[in-house]
């Protein structure tokens, strides 16, 4: 176990290193959020061939953590495509002026590294388990990721849609899953990774794969998913009258 996550925090110090570079010359730290899912990808991939065991939980696992980070990564690539770096890294690249370089290196790239890699805690431990066959925790488990990847990928699709229509420029999207959260993306996110935790359980070290879930869905939550987002739309009369009748992040009916 010990030398999978030696092997993990190497892949990443490595992988961010190099986004960095491509970043900075391109002087766009918005790069980091397209590498966000590829990251983890690498990490499940890279664990799984190291163990040299690929038993049926293994490969349930790296497949579900394949498939979310692939098609994030996909769908930011096409999102921010010709845009430009993202406002969020725009008003840091403003705020820190010349010491961009090394607060870019270690405030964006190397910080979501340290991030990345406690998130992917369960993948690692999954992959350094010689345990084979499924339990019905793992079932569990998938069955909670389809319906946390249900709701990042249609609401992705969604706002997608959404924002192609011109006439929706300026408009808040209230349609769809969006009729039900203000978020349904960053709760599916949420929710997949409640769904890979359950599936780890059966190979021990709970007490630390649970730091993934819960961090996962506190950053989302607190700093830069639903916190960050709305910030942006403070005193937007439409977002106001959105937000009195729609919930933040649990799926519910509108409030009348």
């Amino acid at each position: 176990m010990l030398e999978l996550l030696q092997l993990s925090a190497l892949l990443v110090f490595s992988f961010m290193s190099i986004l960095f570079m491509a970043a900075h010359l391109k002087k766009d730290n918005s790069i980091v959020d397209i590498g966000w899912g590829i990251g983890f990808c690498l990490i499940a991939i890279s664990t799984l061939f190291y163990s040299e065991i690929f038993t049926s939980r293994q490969l349930l696992l790296c497949g579900m953590t394949l498939c979310w980070g692939l098609r994030l990564a996909i769908y930011i690539f096409l999102r921010n495509k010709d845009k430009g770096e993202d406002y969020r890294y725009r008003q840091w690249r403003e705020q820190w002026g010349r010491s961009i370089v090394w607060r870019g290196f270690l405030q964006v790239f190397m910080l979501q590294g340290f991030l990345m890699l406690l998130i992917a805690l369960p993948v690692i431990f999954v992959n350094s388990s010689h345990q084979n066959g499924l339990h019905w925790l793992d079932f569990a488990g998938l069955f909670i990721w389809l319906i946390g990847f249900y709701f990042e990928a249609v609401g992705d699709y969604q706002m997608m849609q959404f924002k192609k229509n011109s006439a929706n420029k300026g408009k808040i999207i209230a349609v769809g899953l969006w009729k039900y959260t203000r978020h349904p993306n960053y709760f599916g996110e949420a929710v997949m990774w409640w769904g890979i935790f359950l599936v780890s359980l059966s190979s021990g070290h709970w007490w630390i794969s649970i730091v993934s879930p819960l961090l996962i869905t506190f950053l989302l939550l607190k700093v830069s998913g639903v916190a960050m987002l709305e910030k942006k739309y403070q005193g937007n009369p439409e977002f106001e009258a959105y937000a009195a009748k729609t919930n933040a992040f649990i799926p519910w009916f509108s409030k009348k």
